[in-house]
């Protein structure tokens, strides 16, 4: 049997759930606009899901959905092979919101201008209501700050619908036509820069359109464990664990539909932060009461990475030795049929284009890259939530918070940390390193507004220092942090001096064989989160 692969056709998925319930769909227009918009319909406890543009009419009708939002995107609505909207979902009935480029489209399909290469906003913006809206919250005031970001702009309205709104560079900023149900705004209502934009989209969601506050993580958990029951059977499942928060809480909500037909796999690389692997074993196995079998594979590790200081090389040797390691510790398992798989929404929309249905899954996403003659099928219980969702679910299937609420981690582990050859030596000064950094930041309280810390060794750059009376030539240790929505761009944390002292000092104090400590002050772009 082939890899295991997920669906393209997500109706027709193994996994998938018959959804009695209300739900979003969010048109694709390019950019992040669509991640963001679905995530903030789901902050108002309405499910919602992305779709690609190329959607035809008679497809979005066969998914019924309760409403449609349009997303901003790139492009002009003026340019040669801009994306589209079928006409005729204008005409299914279902309210519709058209969001920057989104409304920009619908002035223009239905007959209305959009002014070329006018003067543009960019940034906050003053909103004026210019008439009564059913969109724009009763309490926002008469002229209000916004988010713009376009060049065009629309000039003249469609039949049968009014401006409610104007800015500067916006003739055109609401526009609303309430029997039909069909709207649009050029700001980004989506945004924390919009104060007032997530009354906005509530209005439409729950009053133009109709739909209750009824989808929450209560509901996630009652429907994946009866699919996963009515799917699995009393068949055996098996699940590799990372110690990471997604395959933690996918094989827990597993746990919870099938109980002991469920074995969890833990690769123990020698190549996790300071305590992790301790801790991962005692949630699974003592406080869950999951059968793990914890295969402590370090030395072979650390033999696969002797001499490697190439950052490809590493990644490739870590792959192909975690592989060997899942086959020998699951080839007893012979009557499995299942592998639960923590994949994420963003995963499937990432790796599928942006249609909401992935094709592939994307490889770090399979265990380390199974290999091609393992006869398991996948189980994704995750594959509709995002991350902040699955720390929800998390948090109400019993998790600690030291596991929800942990911080990604690259696969290959802290083996792309250390600037040059791995070796126990190394990973055991940047581990004392890391606990460190990870230890005064939750002392001066920003471990959750902080997306991903932790320390990085420079073991091949040699540094002189002067500790006491005495020449010192130790490594430097880099200090990485970084905020972050979602890792596709990231800034760099701008953590107090005090803590980056403390921190600095101890490093310096108790890490045997460090010298200097820096801070790394580069976004992503240009750089990216990990060194390597």
């Amino acid at each position: 049997m082939s890899q295991p692969h997920a669906s393209p056709d997500a109706s027709a998925r193994p996994d998938a759930v018959s959804r009695d319930r209300d739900t979003v769909l969010v048109v694709d227009f390019g950019a992040q606009y669509a991640q963001l918009i679905a995530r903030r319909v789901r902050e108002l406890d309405v499910f919602s899901e992305i779709v690609s543009n190329r959607t035809s009419a008679a497809e979005m009708a066969e998914r019924d959905p309760a409403a449609i939002i349009l997303s901003g995107g790139p492009a002009s609505v003026h340019v040669e092979g801009a994306p589209q909207l079928d006409p005729a979902i204008y005409d299914l009935g279902v309210p519709i919101l058209g969001i920057c480029y989104g409304a920009q489209l619908i002035a223009q399909q239905l007959g209305g201008v959009v002014g070329r290469g006018m003067a543009g906003e960019y940034g906050r913006t003053r909103l004026t209501r210019t008439a009564a809206s059913t969109i724009l919250p009763d309490d926002a005031p008469e002229t209000h700050e916004c988010w713009m970001s376009h060049f065009d702009g629309i000039t003249e309205l469609p039949d049968g619908f009014v401006a409610t709104a104007t800015s500067q560079g916006a003739p055109v900023a609401v526009l609303e036509h309430d029997e039909r149900r069909i709207y649009g705004v050029q700001f980004h209502p989506e945004v924390v820069h919009s104060p007032y934009g997530m009354a906005a989209l509530a209005r439409f969601v729950h009053e133009r359109a109709g739909i209750g506050s009824e989808w929450e993580m209560s509901s996630v958990i009652d429907e994946q464990v009866a699919s996963i029951r009515e799917r699995v059977g009393d068949a055996r499942v098996i699940c590799g664990l990372s110690g990471g928060v997604d395959s933690s809480v996918a094989a827990a909500l597993v746990h919870r539909a099938i109980g002991a037909q469920l074995t969890c796999v833990y690769v123990d690389t020698g190549l996790m932060r300071k305590g992790e692997s301790e801790q991962v074993v005692e949630t699974f196995r003592r406080n869950l009461g999951i059968e793990l079998i914890h295969a402590d594979e370090a030395a072979t590790f650390f033999e696969a990475l002797a001499g490697l200081t190439d950052p490809e090389a590493k990644r490739k040797a870590i792959g192909e030795r975690f592989i060997r390691v899942f086959e020998k510790h699951t080839g007893g398992l012979t009557e499995a049929r299942f592998l639960v798989q923590g994949t994420l929404y963003p995963d499937l929309i990432e790796s599928g284009g942006t249609d909401g249905t992935a094709s592939v899954i994307k490889s770090h996403h399979n265990v380390g890259g199974l290999p091609d003659d393992m006869a398991l099928e996948l189980i994704e219980p995750l594959r509709d939530l995002f991350k902040d969702e699955v720390r929800a679910l998390g948090t109400e299937l019993g998790l600690p918070d030291e596991m929800v609420w942990r911080q990604p981690f690259p696969g290959p582990g802290l083996g792309v940390r250390i600037i040059g050859e791995v070796t126990p030596a190394r990973v055991a000064v940047l581990q004392e390193a890391d606990a460190i950094v990870r230890q005064e930041l939750a002392a001066a309280g920003l471990e959750r507004a902080i997306w991903q810390s932790y320390a990085a060794l420079l073991a091949d750059v040699r540094s002189v220092g002067v500790m006491g009376d005495e020449r010192t030539y130790g490594n430097p240790v880099v200090i990485r942090a970084v905020t972050s929505d979602d890792a596709m761009t990231a800034d760099w944390a701008r953590i107090p001096y005090e803590t980056l002292e403390v921190m600095s000092q101890r490093i310096i104090n108790e890490v045997d064989g460090v010298n200097r400590v820096t801070y790394d002050i580069t976004s992503k772009p240009p750089g990216t989160i990990e060194w390597e």
